[in-house]
């Protein structure tokens, strides 16, 4: 007669038992997921779908707004009618970069003087001008925005919450703007934090679609180290390489920079952001991307416009007053152009997602 277990018996351990719980987890999450995106397909339905066939009139997505001349002036001009608001923002945000940050090092400065001088040793004239010397000091100095080369991760974390803060507050000073009222800096900073959690989750989703790029940039410099592209052939298919690669990164990230001016609207979520700027965007992605290209050629403008002429005065204040060596004015004033570019960019794009809304509204 066999004998039956008695109760006191243990049980074979199943160590297998939380990968089987995680996978379940993992299961519902991307269910419900597929869920949602299912229910935003019903109410929103897609104007194309991949690999099948399309007609003109269903993926057309047309819409009319001025144009770049008149959205670079006009972005302007909302900027500098609310001067009073946005000067004390800039001034504080330049306080809390130094604080926090550091500012750019005086003698990293004074080093790119040096190596320009340096440099002009092989010039038929022997030296630089003045002017073409202030161009190099720019050109070499503004991709530092005026802020410390050497940062910690910590001073790297409150750079990156400082951005989000002016990003924030910028657009909930617009959002009112454009509905007339006339709110106050204190108030755009005391309310405008809400949706930060957000606005950084976009980010990172942003992060993310970026890797394409960061793919070619390491790459490339890996191929110019091993002279891998002095073969034609190498060559050619590196290019296809890199033109896939920034197509890929180019129609995801054009997306998602609507979804961050949309996830700063109050009540919504990461996911409802990026499929509703994914909606708005379908069939404009390339008027987007030729604004964005637009936006560069304005922001190199602001550059030369503001920068040159502060730096041609230091140069030649600096070797009539020499006690005036050693002060970072360069430094202090790019810092406070790349404050204003970054407000002005804000601006640009909330102004383009604004005409996009009005233009689906009628």
């Amino acid at each position: 007669m066999a004998k039956t277990p008695s109760r006191s018996a243990k049980l074979p351990r199943d160590h297998f038992a939380p990968f089987r719980n995680l996978g379940r987890k993992i299961r519902r999450a991307l269910q419900k997921l597929k869920s949602r995106r299912q229910a935003h397909r019903a109410a929103h339905p897609p104007r194309h779908r991949s690999f099948r066939r399309s007609y003109r009139e269903d993926y057309q997505h047309p819409v009319k707004t001025p144009g770049l001349l008149h959205h670079a002036v006009t972005t302007f001009q909302i900027i500098f009618r609310h001067w009073r608001t946005f000067l004390p923002f800039i001034a504080i945000m330049v306080v809390l970069y130094i604080l926090t940050v550091g500012l750019l090092s005086e003698d990293l400065y004074q080093q790119f003087n040096d190596a320009i001088d340096a440099g002009s040793d092989g010039l038929a004239s022997g030296e630089v001008g003045n002017f073409a010397r202030a161009a190099l000091l720019l050109l070499s100095s503004v991709t530092t925005g005026g802020l410390s080369t050497g940062m910690s991760e910590v001073q790297v974390i409150f750079m990156v919450i400082l951005f989000l803060i002016m990003w924030l507050v910028t657009i909930f000073l617009l959002r009112h703007f454009f509905a007339g009222e006339q709110p106050k800096f204190r108030d755009g900073l005391y309310n405008a934090l809400a949706p930060l959690v957000s606005t950084f989750l976009v980010f990172v989703l942003i992060f993310i679609q970026a890797i394409p790029i960061m793919l070619v940039i390491i790459t490339f410099s890996a191929a110019q180290l091993t002279d891998f592209l002095s073969t034609p052939f190498y060559a050619l298919v590196y290019f296809i390489f890199a033109a896939l690669m920034l197509l890929l990164s180019g129609y995801l990230l054009s997306s998602s920079l609507i979804a961050l001016v949309a996830v700063t609207a109050p009540g919504v979520y990461p996911l409802k952001a990026v499929f509703a700027a994914s909606d708005l965007i379908a069939g404009r992605r390339l008027k987007l991307i030729t604004r964005i290209i637009y936006l560069f050629f304005v922001v190199a403008l602001i550059y030369l416009v503001t920068m040159l002429p502060i730096i041609l005065i230091d140069l030649g204040l600096k070797q009539i007053l020499t006690w005036l060596v050693g002060w970072p004015i360069v430094p202090f004033f790019l810092l406070t152009v790349t404050c204003f570019v970054f407000i002005y960019a804000t601006t640009y794009l909330y102004r383009y997602y604004r005409w996009l809304l009005d233009y689906q509204e009628k």
